[in-house]
């Protein structure tokens, strides 16, 4: 993260990055955990469509795109399952979102942590740089490490392999560095850094509001994030633009959490991220004020304002949302505001309930309005 005045991104119409799978991916996917076909053909599959993702992001005017995380099956636990220290394990029970159920898989520590140089994510990097025009960013998206810091038992078992949570946490953010270090190596100029845990802060800090003693466990949880984060931003390539996606969950057009910035915006204002995606695309979200606290008066930062759902074929009303934009220009600098759809359309592979055509005139909606009030 660069510590210099000028803005690294300039996009003003963004993505999250993932997106609904293909039926003939999906029909692939089943075909080879039954043992029907081989790895390869899988690949093959999966990188003629990831191809025609390319073409059809280029195609909507995107400026930076993704594999739309074809690779994978969960946002976040393909990564962190294969990052070097962690397993892959079946827990009792899954999350439960408002009307859904995930299924049932998590990760766990199994030893030291460090970062995995042959980690499947890689290859799969290469190859979305591979097939992306000229002018145009190949965008990495990996789950933040704030995933493992007290979430889902993923940190349970750390004295099992540490003498001190400082020595945990110092090698969580090693692993971090040099992880987007690998993947800058390789020709990754944007990587963005998904984060559920600040939603889930804003719940627990609000449930615990009336208990100090409570509350202060997820406060030294919400510093140990800003701990790990900026120590594995600290010191990467001036080139390299890193965000941040604040999620409050999705699957199948689903949420977890709810509740307003306040309880987290000073310590997302202390994040050394370029660039912050943010949820706002409904009342769960609360108002913009908490902007000029996670903005910090940093005129190098983007705010990327989530006002369009991926959760529904729905289109919003243009002027709507222009009265959105305006009113958070309140708190933040048109110029380092741009837009955006409020998450992915498939965080996992189930994806959310509209169709493949919904969501290119929901992305073609961005563009016209970002074009109009942004450029």
């Amino acid at each position: 993260m660069t510590t210099t005045e000028t803005k690294k991104l300039n996009y003003h119409f963004d993505q999250v990055g993932s997106y609904l799978r293909p039926e003939n991916l999906k029909k692939a996917r089943e075909q080879y955990a039954q043992g029907e076909i081989s790895h390869d053909d899988l690949l093959k599959v999966q990188h003629d469509e990831i191809k025609n993702l390319v073409d059809e992001q280029v195609k909507v005017g995107l400026s930076a795109v993704t594999d739309g995380e074809f690779n994978r099956s969960w946002w976040h636990l393909d990564f962190l399952g294969q990052l070097g220290g962690f397993e892959f394990y079946d827990q009792n029970d899954s999350y439960k979102f408002h009307g859904q159920k995930t299924r049932s898989t998590n990760v766990r520590l199994n030893g030291k942590i460090h970062a995995n140089l042959d980690h499947p994510f890689f290859k799969d990097f290469e190859y979305l740089k591979s097939v992306t025009p000229e002018g145009v960013e190949p965008k990495q998206t990996i789950p933040s490490p704030s995933l493992i810091i007290n979430r889902d038992h993923r940190s349970d078992l750390w004295s099992k392999y540490y003498d001190s949570w400082s020595d945990f946490l110092d090698d969580l953010a090693q692993a971090y560095h040099d992880t987007l270090q690998k993947f800058y190596d390789l020709g990754a100029r944007y990587v963005q850094i998904d984060d559920t845990t600040w939603a889930y802060l804003i719940a627990q800090l609000n449930g615990h509001a009336d208990n100090p003693e409570e509350r202060a466990k997820f406060e030294k949880t919400a510093a140990d994030d800003v701990y790990v984060i900026n120590k594995a931003l600290a010191g990467l390539p001036e080139d390299l633009k890193l965000a941040t996606h604040i999620c409050r969950g999705n699957f199948k057009s689903t949420y977890l959490f709810e509740g307003g910035y306040e309880p987290i915006a000073k310590y997302l204002g202390q994040l050394n991220y370029d660039a912050f995606f943010l949820e706002y695309d409904n009342d769960r979200s609360g108002g913009f004020e908490p902007l000029k606290e996670i903005y910090n008066n940093r005129q190098n930062v983007e705010i990327v304002l989530g006002l369009l759902t991926s959760k529904s074929a729905d289109l919003e009303d243009v002027d709507e949302v222009v009265a959105r934009i305006d009113e958070a220009a309140n708190y933040v600098p048109k110029s380092n505001l741009a837009l955006s759809t409020q998450c992915g359309f498939s965080s996992t592979e189930e994806g959310n309930i509209l169709t493949i055509p919904d969501q290119w005139k929901k992305l073609a909606l961005i563009k016209h309005i970002a074009d109009e009030q942004l450029a």
